[in-house]
């Protein structure tokens, strides 16, 4: 069951991020291109089709896609135990 949630919950910020992406194309006040990356590398874990996009960009704008894994390593613990969803026992 946990896994299903986690499954549903990934595909869940995939399809949020890249859909503020999309709009942050159009709004000065947000990163679009931020938020459409973040989006790609979500879905990435669960559609082929968004798993292809992003190894395109990242053979196109290698430079860019340096920094986003820079960042995403920064960031891949505190996402990882997110995700996880392990609970506390109480003693």
């Amino acid at each position: 069951m946990q896994e299903k949630f986690k499954h549903y919950l990934i595909i869940a910020f995939g399809w949020f991020f890249l859909i503020l992406g999309i709009i942050g194309l159009f709004l000065p006040f947000l990163q679009g291109i931020l938020f459409i990356l973040i989006g790609l590398y979500l879905l990435s874990y669960e559609y082929h089709w968004a798993r292809c996009i992003f190894k395109t960009l990242k053979k196109r704008y290698p430079k860019m896609y340096k920094k986003f894994y820079d960042i995403k390593e920064k960031t891949s613990e505190k996402f990882e135990k997110i995700l996880s969803l392990k609970r506390i026992k109480k003693n």
